[in-house]
């Protein structure tokens, strides 16, 4: 799980300008660093590993591009944990038919260079297919890299509209926001009929948050709450006083927010601490325990719609759960490292039926990344999610869906998404 360190830029939203260098420094870091990596990995004129033979010398090889440093780091660090349980339950079953998978992480940061770097360097490795990035603004910059080049790509956890469409090697086990988030915007009129002003607050500068605002604002619409207030913010903004301000003036009755943790996290306890009381809705950029330790005892009574319950009885999903409660303390799994542990199934499956249909030895590379994505598009998967399927153009059909209100427990330090009926 995410370090205290690591979260601390939400803990105390005033930031100075050496914190700020800090992270772009680091950021910067982190891109000459992967694109060293790349020119050694042959991106300026070496061998095109896409026309030799697949080698399994080294097991299976398959990519993951995650968010493991920045401020976006809460994410990456649910999905790492997701994959290795995975990765684990994968191979203590023999793996891809006896043959080891072998699962190459690569850490992106927080921006789309460096989810552009480390797709780049993985698909130079030579993966079979790449899990990621965590991000949808790092996607709309990174996936089109892999379609170029033919290399498969399941989203864990790109949500925005629009990423399948990108192109025929791209697809998502994430379920798109405008058939999550409207669900959540509907519990909340019926928790709470007399709720008659809206106020929305979204991330100007995020693919993510532009595209779920919308997709709120239109349910809200519906029902006939034409938002009062649009703010606007910006993903490392951490003092929102002027916003809120502004919308409390309206005096809603409900706010809306299409925020990442750490900036959403900050939002809710700012908005409590200025005197709104009424309810609060959130997006899936919030669907992490991981702002527990920013907006503490404020985070209770959240409303958010989900694409996983712990709850979900299944031979899968309690595979999962146990695999995960042994590593973690007996602790509750969040959507994000179930929707991880989810991608990696489905690579791997596909790849166990490929490799029986057709065995991956002395197949070139590009043919076989070409014919696993045709495997991934055509198969029916038992996953932590429920069962899952894809359109032929890559976004997950999905049947399973939840709207859960967040549970902190006495002393504002820990929580729960415990699930509505």
């Amino acid at each position: 799980m995410v370090s205290g360190s690591q979260l601390q830029l939400g803990i105390h939203p005033s930031p100075t300008a050496s914190l700020v260098w800090g992270r772009r420094a680091s950021a910067l870091g982190l891109g000459l660093g992967l694109l060293g990596s790349v020119l050694a990995l042959g991106g300026c004129g070496g061998p095109d590993l896409a026309q030799q033979p697949v080698n399994l010398s080294q097991g299976v090889l398959v990519g993951a591009v995650l968010v493991l440093s920045g401020n976006a780091s809460a994410y990456g660090q649910d999905q790492n944990t997701g994959l290795n349980l995975a990765l684990a339950e994968l191979n203590g079953k023999g793996g891809i038919n006896g043959k080891p998978l072998n699962l190459k992480i690569e850490d992106s940061g927080s921006d789309e260079p460096g989810a552009n770097a480390a797709f780049t360097l993985q698909i130079n490795r030579g993966v079979m297919a790449l899990i990621g990035p965590t991000l949808s603004q790092q996607a709309f910059s990174a996936d089109p890299i892999a379609q170029r080049r033919g290399v498969p790509v399941v989203a864990p956890s790109n949500t925005a509209t629009g990423i399948p469409e990108i192109g025929h090697f791209i697809s998502r086990v994430s379920a798109q926001s405008s058939v999550i988030a409207p669900l959540s915007i509907a519990r909340a009129l019926q928790l709470h009929p007399g709720i008659r002003r809206a106020a929305v607050f979204f991330a100007q500068d995020d693919a993510y948050s532009t595209a779920e605002t919308t997709i709120f604002q239109k349910a809200l619409t519906a029902k006939g709450l034409k938002p009062v207030t649009v703010q606007r913010t910006q993903l490392n903004d951490q003092d929102f006083q002027t916003q809120i301000s502004a919308a409390l003036q309206q005096k809603p009755d409900l706010v809306v927010l299409s925020l990442q943790a750490v900036d959403g996290g900050n939002m809710i306890r700012q908005l409590r601490e200025l005197g709104y009381k009424g309810v609060i809705v959130v997006g899936n950029g919030m669907n992490t325990p991981n702002i527990y330790p920013i907006c503490q005892q404020y985070c209770d009574g959240i409303l958010i719609a989900q694409a996983y319950s712990p709850e979900l009885r299944s031979p899968a999903n309690a595979t999962f759960l146990r695999r995960f409660q042994a590593s973690q303390g007996g602790s509750i799994p969040p959507q994000l490292t179930a929707q991880a542990w989810t991608a990696l199934q489905v690579v791997a499956e596909a790849l166990q039926r490929l490799d029986r249909r057709q065995p991956l030895q002395g197949i070139k590379l590009a043919e076989a990344r070409r014919l696993l994505m045709t495997e991934i598009l055509a198969g029916t998967y038992e996953t932590p999610l429920g069962k899952i399927r894809f359109t032929p153009t890559g976004e997950v059909i999905q049947k399973d869906f939840f709207v859960a209100q967040v549970r902190m427990e006495p002393g504002g330090k820990r929580g729960r998404f415990a699930l509505l009926p």
